[in-house]
């Protein structure tokens, strides 16, 4: 009788930078083998043969798939080889895109170790937009509406403050702000101002879901009314209301994570930006 292949499997993910890409693309592709469970290894800054000794024996104790990102042809063939002798499967995953690019371009690549975090304008950008969305995070909009790109409404519990993280660390400075019945929005947001306003909503089922798995955890909610469905109901048909008087989109995240919340923002910001008027992709009018 066949002895049938384990639940798991190794995956070692080597990288001369701190991994992030790596890891993203690791992610993306083992997410289709539900039914196997990797045991991730993770060996960042590898950028000396002493370093990489290290990796490799760890990857002998424990073989499995070996995926890298290393810009260093030495130490590339190094591992190119020892994966051989080990049989175990490896790829450098930047690869195939760099072939691509290589071909179109006509030109070879200039080797950077760690390229994508170099510290220029564009990274500095970022770190600037990860802290004025940490300071003006639930309500707390900043005193020039001029001064943010992007501004989150939606009722409590519809991932704002989630997603507007994610949109700083895309260079982006977000500030979000809860839609509350009877409370009536800062006379800021609606006078002129150039900051993209757009506003999340979800199901009844879903906000209750998050509101009661919240609730335990706070202790100053009166639960009840918190994860009442009614209630609930006409919160969300106040912030549609509230959307279509100023024509803001409007975007059910029900069913998307985060990054899609975030892309189809970008991507309704981007056409504004450009003059266009497009409502696809999950966004109402």
């Amino acid at each position: 009788m066949p002895t049938p292949p384990p639940s798991y499997y190794h995956l070692h993910l080597v990288s001369d930078s701190t991994g992030e890409t790596l890891n993203a693309i690791a992610k993306a592709a083992a997410v289709q083998y539900a039914q196997f469970r990797p045991i991730e290894h993770m060996h960042p800054l590898v950028r000396t043969p002493r370093q990489l000794k290290r990796v490799l024996q760890e990857i002998e104790q424990a073989p499995g798939i070996v995926l890298y990102t290393v810009v260093n042809v030495a130490l590339a063939a190094e591992i190119e080889r020892r994966c051989r002798e080990l049989k175990v499967p490896c790829l450098a995953v930047l690869s195939p895109i760099m072939q691509v690019f290589e071909s179109y371009l006509g030109a070879p690549q200039t080797p950077t170790v760690a390229g994508q975090h170099v510290l220029d304008a564009e990274y500095f950008k970022r770190i600037d937009a990860i802290n004025f969305t940490l300071a003006h995070d639930d309500g707390q909009l900043p005193q020039d509406l001029n001064a943010a790109d992007i501004v989150i409404l939606g009722v409590s519990r519809t991932s704002k403050t989630p997603t507007s993280i994610y949109l700083a660390q895309r260079g982006y400075k977000t500030t979000n702000l809860p839609i509350v019945p009877m409370i009536p929005l800062p006379q800021s947001l609606t006078s002129p101002h150039t900051a993209f306003v757009v506003c999340l909503v979800a199901s009844v089922e879903r906000v209750a879901e998050v509101r009661r798995n919240r609730a335990m955890l706070m202790s100053d909610r009166d639960l009840d009314t918190y994860v009442d469905r009614e209630l609930i109901s006409a919160e969300i048909a106040y912030c549609r209301k509230i959307c279509a008087k100023y024509g803001w989109p409007l975007i059910d995240v029900t069913r998307k994570s985060v990054e899609e919340s975030a892309a189809t923002i970008v991507k309704l910001l981007n056409d504004r930006n450009a003059g266009v008027r497009d409502n696809g992709d999950g966004a109402e009018s």
